[in-house]
């Protein structure tokens, strides 16, 4: 099979790097920064791609969907790796395009981070549009495999309102607690583990936190408005018998 992945930063780095290492697909990249075995500048290299990932910033993936219109045929397969999945599924495109996103990263960026393992034991969530072919869906599902991931199939939806849920809203919370110690030098001196554990998503890559916060804005203030309301609920309760069964919930989640 030919693949191109499209940016080669963490996430599509990653991609890259465990396709090439696997040997088992003729993969092309293409990067503007990267110089590399089979990494090019020119998209025109993509032509006969049988898959291509695109894994640029959020802001410039609608003008790279339109570009692909011009240089793949109908029988190509594209997704996309962006966090947010309802922007991207409005348009109809010559080629397959099937919208999904791998829920993995680090606080780290760039290509001298990524790694082959990254998507070892991940899930990928997909959305399949309405007119997407099984065969399609299938070939995209073989490959997340490869990479080392699961599939799980939603709509661009309840993708969006999860992923507010479980990483935008955190990562604005993980930035705010640490604009609460900015002026306070004690805070900061005492500052050990738990709050470096609790604020890593503060170091979240800037421009994709900023396109997260301005394109899922609303659905973050649900959730920071959920936040408050279940902080208010704790303040009110039995706390010791809610944080045991919040302890519990949490064990199980990652059991």
């Amino acid at each position: 099979m030919r693949i191109g992945v499209i940016g080669l930063g963490l996430i599509g780095g990653s991609i890259f790097k465990n396709l090439l290492e696997g040997k088992k697909h003729d993969v092309i990249g293409i990067s503007r920064s990267v110089n590399e075995f089979n990494v090019t500048k020119d998209y025109n290299n993509l032509k006969g791609c049988d898959l291509v990932f695109i894994c640029t910033p959020m802001n410039v993936t609608l003008e790279i969907l339109d570009k692909l219109n011009d240089i793949l045929d109908e029988k190509t397969v594209v997704t996309d790796v962006c966090s947010l999945k309802e922007f991207v599924s409005k348009k109809s495109y010559k080629y397959k395009f099937i919208p999904s996103h791998p829920m993995a990263g680090t606080e780290h960026q760039g290509w001298d981070y990524a790694f082959p393992d990254l998507f070892e034991g991940a899930v990928w969530a997909v959305t399949p549009k309405n007119d997407t072919d099984m065969k399609d869906f299938e070939l995209l599902k073989s490959v997340i495999a490869e990479l080392g991931a699961e599939t799980v199939l939603t709509t661009p939806q309840e993708h969006d309102k999860a992923v507010a849920l479980i990483s935008h809203a955190p990562m604005l919370v993980a930035q705010a607690l640490c604009k609460n110690i900015e002026d306070n030098e004690l805070a900061q001196k005492l500052a050990a583990s738990g709050f470096r554990d609790t604020t890593r998503l503060a170091m979240s890559n800037v421009e994709m936190a900023n396109d997260m916060v301005v394109m899922n804005k609303e659905n973050i203030k649900d959730v920071v408005n959920m936040l408050n309301s279940n902080i208010e609920k704790l303040f009110g309760s039995d706390y010791k018998s809610e944080a045991q069964e919040i302890k519990k919930f949490r064990e199980n989640l990652y059991s």
